[in-house]
């Protein structure tokens, strides 16, 4: 059973394993509040995951470590996992969605893990992982739904309310709701005053849905950028969490979880991955009700695959108004490039590709069209840009 004793206990045995994160200033996220981030996308193995798995990992018997343990995950709990029982002294494997960035898949094995990895998503690996454990006799790590696992990530909870002690209200992603269990659980034990919000992506809201139906209930698909917590359906312990501890959960979509990311990397030099990234993006949207108030976003882990972060960016750009695309139906004559870069240059605008076509069969016989990639300041430029194109006669289609 979880209680306060044993999240301070697993506080005591991680306090020379994991890194106590700080927690930062970050003013530009939402200027109606006050927005500190804790920054677990900084800890050891870049997640927050190694909290839960090396203090479950610790509290098992001799024969259980000597029988070696195994885990399914999407990629940060693998490598929690994995460094856990290196450390340990322990063999370890690992089952993981074939779809896991190759950049998670290459760290879990770096830190001695035996990995296989399957066809589908987490909830398939978590399938082929009980599969395994009953054929070897393994000892199952669960990434969320263990009280164990839960204890070492309210130690998260203990620390926040000693780093910012007139904190408001914090905001915690939610995957399979292991994290949210133990921070809201331990915020709550001492103090019940502070407000504690979950966020899921839009694409895999198995938590919002289940608290809603007032039952756990199981999705049929899930997508979203954010990997770490797409998860199909929440555990059995976490359900019972969530209804008890959490004030709300909300969500967010892959075009705000984007612009998170981009505002992370630009405001505060910090790298997050689209889950670690959620909790920002609800307060950045005004998801959660924290005008007003001391609030801080747990940025959960860093692990992006760097493949898909220039697309992520580029995302990010043309949510927050950064990037935009014209196209102008022009009668083809010479000087109307000219007239329209003038324009967009004198507004401070700055062209970044251009294509030019004839127009189809339905236009001008002498028309064509001009596409044009701008990089702008944000939509109140856009808008500008636009408007000042239509007065000089400019059609934008």
């Amino acid at each position: 059973m979880l209680t306060l004793d044993k999240i301070y206990h697993a506080s005591f045995v991680l306090k020379d394993v994991i890194r106590k994160t700080d927690i930062i200033f970050a003013p530009k996220v939402n200027p109606d509040c006050q927005v500190y981030l804790k920054t677990e996308n900084l800890q050891v193995t870049g997640s927050f995951k190694v909290r839960g798995a090396y203090y479950m990992i610790s509290q098992l018997s001799q024969e259980e470590k000597a029988k070696g343990v195994i885990a399914c995950s999407a990629g940060n709990h693998a490598q929690g996992v994995a460094l856990a029982a290196a450390k340990n002294g322990i063999k370890s494997l690992i089952c993981l969605p074939d779809g896991a960035p190759i950049s998670k898949v290459e760290a879990t094995k770096s830190y001695g893990a035996e990995v296989c990895l399957v066809d589908g998503v987490y909830d398939d690996a978590y399938n082929k992982a009980m599969e395994l454990k009953d054929e070897k006799g393994y000892t199952f790590v669960h990434p969320f739904d263990n009280e164990d696992v839960i204890a070492g990530q309210g130690t998260i909870g203990l620390e926040l309310l000693d780093q910012l002690k007139d904190v408001d209200a914090v905001v915690v992603p939610i995957g399979g709701g292991g994290l949210i269990s133990g921070v809201a659980f331990a915020i709550k034990q001492l103090r019940p005053d502070v407000k504690v919000y979950g966020v899921q992506a839009n694409g895999a809201p198995s938590m919002v849905n289940s608290i809603k139906e007032d039952q756990i209930i199981c999705l049929d698909s899930v997508e979203t950028i954010a990997d770490g917590i797409k998860v199909k359906e929440p555990g059995e312990h976490t359900f019972e969490y969530c209804k008890k501890y959490v004030d709300d959960i909300v969500t967010v979509s892959d075009d705000e979880i984007s612009s998170a990311i981009l505002h992370l990397i630009e405001h505060q030099k910090l790298i997050s991955e689209g889950a670690g990234a959620v909790a920002v993006a609800a307060v950045m949207f005004n998801k959660v009700p924290v005008k007003g108030k001391k609030v801080i976003c747990l940025v959960s882990g860093g692990n992006i695959d760097v493949t898909i972060l220039s697309r992520v960016i580029k995302r990010g750009l043309l949510k927050s108004g950064r990037s935009d695309l014209i196209t102008i139906e022009l009668i083809d004559k010479p000087g109307q490039l000219r007239d329209v870069s003038k324009i967009i240059a004198d507004l401070g605008g700055n062209v970044i590709a251009i294509h030019h076509e004839r127009a189809n069969e339905n236009s001008d016989i002498n028309g064509c069209f001009l596409r044009i990639q701008l990089e702008t300041r944000n939509y109140d430029h856009i808008k500008e840009i636009r408007n000042a194109l239509k007065e000089k006669g400019f059609k934008l289609i």
